[in-house]
Formats: structure tokens, C-alpha cells, sequence
């Protein structure tokens, strides 16, 4: 069931309603009228998976309490060890066993060894790294004695399983969601207007903006031999427009739903796309992600303690991890190495918390010295992205080395590029909109507050229009992390 369709507009409306006229807001009632719509909108995908899904929410829930109440430190880690085992297990053969096997089979294959394994032939389950990361959060804070096992099934269920971050994120932790799911919940009309604001522009980013990209970055991608340079160009920045939209527009959604239910999850995104540095870059992007390797494996394994050469060994470490999580393909993984070393000057240096604070705080216009760093930023950000859009290595290479030919003077052209000028149009309006707004939890927040009420509702539903209009005129694409 996609955020964006005509089931998920019945859907959610009809959860409201129960949820804050039908249970009498009994808090125990709330939480099992959202589990049971969280499953409802998690088997509307595939049922069979579903029983996954209750599986590893079993697990996780009976091995934290075996090693809360364990007698001795060799059982606490037999159940620790267990739960991540059976979870990355899982993980494992659905996402990864196809990639270990063609690799080896590679691999063979240049020794003169030619071998034939049994692949997997099963859609990748939708969303289970972003509920079993819920899950490993949990286990590991239990075993290192952070927080307590939840006892009560149906609260730690819908933990896991709530269904506005259960198939994209955010990646929530126990510390902050389980508290809200156990504290009883009154509406809060501001809270709730403030919500369907949000879940406004994400559906603009969403379908006005990352799908009408899509169309363009597919064809330019899918054809790449036949374009010039600089068409080639501009499909990197048609693909750079449509997973930030695509992405943070899913997280607008998913966090605005969350607060019509009196639930606040996780900021995802904070305007990534105005970093002055790839170090700013990663704590504006992906940030419930980010945060997560960084408090679960890069200052496990030392962090920023051991001098120099752990902080670089360990920053590799992360971001060749990161890439694999988001597929099983060598390109992400190159996706992640170029990360890492676009980020080795600041961590050299020890500039990588130069620029904490927004740019231009305060102030209309960047300076010229800002301008630069976030136009240098975007680029190498761009350049990275050709790796995480092309299908394998030998594509991306071949697609940058076409990029830098003589051709990338030439005027881009792919059929249908007159139908892309609308697209310029909103992308620009939107690039406007997200600087005005970048000081805020989303664009626009605050945007229009002081305005007469006419014109505010006006901009609304001028936004809404547009966003019908495209949804009406334009395929609809599937969120591109569902695959993660």
C-alpha cells in the first residue's frame, strides 16, 4: 500500500477515525487498533511475509527477556548472540545469499572453475532491514543494559511494526518511540494540522518532483549510450532530484502520519543538499541511519578515540557497511567508498564538525565562501549518485567515461526533453522553497504563518491541486528504499 495511492487515502482516514472516536482513547485499545492496521498495511504488500515480520517481533521480544533474567553472563550472551544471529540470518539469505553466490561463482570462474549455484528466486521482503535494525537497536541496548525489556507484547509489537516508518523508516529506537507508545495520548489539534502539513509536502516531493524526475533519469540511464555527455549530465541530476524527493518525501509522509496519531518520529532529513562539507552532508542525510552506525558499530569498534588511523579504518569501516545495506551490488558499494574518501580530508584535518549549524543562519544569502562549498558538495554528491543509479560497475564506469568526451559541451537532448521544462520549473520553485524553509523541520512549516488566512489556504490548495494534477497525469513510481 503506497503513501501515494487511492488505498492508502481510504485507508488512513478511517484508522483516524477509529482511533481517536472508536477506542474511547483507551491507550490499550490505541495500541492494538495500530498494530493490527500496521499489519493490515504490511500483508496488503505480500501476507506471506508478514509471518516474518511476527517472527523476528517473537524473537526479539522473548530473547531480551531471557537476557535480562539470565543467571550468568554465558547465558546473557547465548540469547544476545542468538537473536543477532537468526535476525542477520534472515537478513542475509533474502538480501545478500544471491550476491555472495554469483561473486563466488564469479570469482571460480576466473580460476577456469566453472560453477553453478542455486539462487533465490523471491522478491526481497519490503522493508525488512529497516524492522530488523528496530529490532537489533533493542536487543543491543538490553545487553548492554541501556533500557529493559518491554514485557508487554502488543507495546514492543508496535514498536516494530508501526506502520508509518515500517517499510522506509524512520529507523527508530526503543529509548524514543516505546515511551510514546506507553504514555497516554490526548489530540492535539495544532500537532495534528502541523502533521497533514507535512505529509502535504511530501507528497509534493513525492510525486510532483521525484517521479516526474524519475521518467527523465530512467531514460537517460536506460540509454545512457546514446546520449551526449551532457545529457548525460543531466540524467545524474534528474536521478539526484528524484531519490532526495523521493526519499525525504517518503520520511514528510511517514512522520506527519505518525503525528495525527499523537506519535513523534525521528527527523529523517534537514535539507542535505545545502552541506558545505560530505561530513555535513551525512548528518543531514539519512539521519536515523547515519546516527544508528554511528552509536552501533563506529564507536563500538573505537570511534574517534584511537588517533588518525582508527578514525579513517573505522569511517571506512561505516560507510563500506552503509553502502552494502542499501544492496546487494558491488556499485554501492563503491557508493560508500567514495563517501568515505570524500570525507577523509575533514577527518584528517579534524574539521568533520566545522559546520554544525545551518548555513546562512539568519540570513537570505549565502556567502560567497558557503555558496562554493555547497556547490562543490552537491557535485561530488552528484558524481556518487551515478554509482548508486546504475545498474552494475561496468555501467557507471562507462557512463562517466561518456560524460567526460567532448560530447559534454554539446546541447543535452533526449526524446520527450520538451516535456521536462515543467519539471525544471517545479524543481527550481522547490530548491526556492526548501532554502526559504531550511531552518525548519520541514520547508514549510512556518511558511505562509503570517499571511491572511485566504492566502494561506490558497497556497495550500494550490499546492494540493498540483499534487492531484501530477498524481492523475503522471505513473506512479514505487518508493525507491522499498528495495532496501
Amino acid at each position: 500500500m503506497l503513501f501515494t495511492s487511492l488505498n492508502f487515502a481510504i485507508f488512513l482516514p478511517v484508522v483516524f477515525i477509529l482511533y481517536w472516536f472508536g477506542t474511547n482513547k483507551n491507550l490499550s485499545l490505541q495500541n492494538i487498533l495500530l498494530l493490527l492496521a500496521s499489519y493490515f498495511f504490511y500483508a496488503s504488500w505480500d501476507y506471506r511475509f508478514l509471518f516474518l515480520l511476527i517472527f523476528s517481533t517473537l524473537l526479539d521480544y522473548f530473547t531480551s527477556i531471557q537476557m535480562f533474567t539470565a543467571e550468568n553472563q554465558q547465558k546473557k550472551k547465548f540469547w544476545f548472540w542468538l537473536s543477532i544471529s537468526i535476525n542477520l540470518g534472515f537478513l542475509g539469505f533474502f538480501k545478500y545469499y544471491n550476491f555472495f553466490t554469483t561473486s563466488f561463482a564469479d570469482s571460480l570462474s576466473l580460476l577456469g572453475i566453472q560453477a553453478n549455484f542455486w539462487t533465490l528466486k523471491v522478491i526481497l521482503p519490503v522493508g525488512i532491514s529497516f524492522y530488523t535494525f528496530h529490532g537489533l537497536s533493542y536487543v543491543i541496548d538490553i545487553y548492554k543494559g541501556r533500557i529493559k525489556p518491554e514485557r508487554n507484547f502488543i507495546d514492543y509489537a508496535l514498536f516494530v511494526s508501526f506502520f508509518p516508518l515500517l517499510v522506509a523508516g524512520p529507523i527508530e529506537r526503543a529509548t524514543h518511540l516505546l515511551p510514546q507508545i506507553q504514555k497516554k495520548r490526548d489530540f492535539n489539534y495544532s500537532a495534528a494540522v502541523d502533521g497533514v502539513r507535512q505529509i502535504l509536502w511530501g507528497l509534493f516531493k513525492k510525486i510532483v518532483i521525484a517521479d516526474n524526475c524519475a521518467k527523465f533519469a530512467n531514460t537517460i540511464f536506460n540509454n545512457s549510450n546514446s546520449y551526449s555527455g551532457s545529457t548525460l549530465v543531466l540524467g545524474a541530476l534528474f536521478f539526484t532530484f528524484q531519490i532526495y524527493c523521493d526519499f525525504s518525501g517518503y520520511s514528510d509522509i511517514a512522520i506527519g502520519t505518525a503525528r495525527l496519531f499523537g506519535i513523534d518520529l525521528l527527523r529523517n532529513f534537514a535539507f542535505p543538499y545545502f552541506s558545505r562539507d560530505i561530513a555535513e552532508f551525512w548528518r543531514r542525510w539519512h539521519i536515523s541511519l547515519s546516527t544508528w552506525f554511528r552509536d552501533y558499530l563506529y564507536i563500538p569498534l573505537g570511534g574517534s578515540k584511537g588517533g588518525t588511523w582508527m578514525k579513517i579504518r573505522n569511517t571506512f569501516i561505516i560507510f563500506l557497511v552503509s553502502g552494502f545495506w542499501h544492496g546487494a551490488n558491488w556499485t554501492f558499494i563503491v557508493w560508500g567508498f567514495l563517501n568515505a574518501l570524500y570525507i577523509m580530508p575533514s577527518i584528517i584535518l579534524n574539521t568533520n564538525r566545522n559546520n554544525l549549524y545551518t548555513v546562512a543562519l539568519g540570513r537570505l544569502i549565502p556567502s560567497v565562501k558557503d555558496f562554493f562549498s555547497i556547490l562543490l558538495t552537491f557535485l561530488l554528491t552528484v558524481f556518487a549518485w551515478i554509482f548508486f543509479r546504475s545498474e552494475n560497475l561496468h555501467m557507471a564506469i562507462s557512463y562517466i567515461a561518456k560524460i567526460f568526451t567532448p560530447t559534454l559541451f554539446k546541447l543535452p537532448y533526449f526524446p520527450g526533453i520538451g516535456l521536462s521544462v515543467s519539471t525544471f520549473i517545479f524543481t527550481f520553485l522547490f530548491i526556492l522553497i526548501e532554502w526559504i524553509g531550511r531552518e525548519r523541520q520541514y520547508a514549510i512549516q512556518f511558511i505562509g504563518m503570517s499571511w491572511p488566512r485566504s492566502i494561506r489556504w490558497s497556497f495550500y490548495i494550490t499546492l494540493g491541486l498540483i499534487i492531484f494534477y501530477f498524481a492523475v497525469s503522471t505513473p506512479s513510481q514505487q518508493f525507491i528504499y522499498f528495495q532496501f
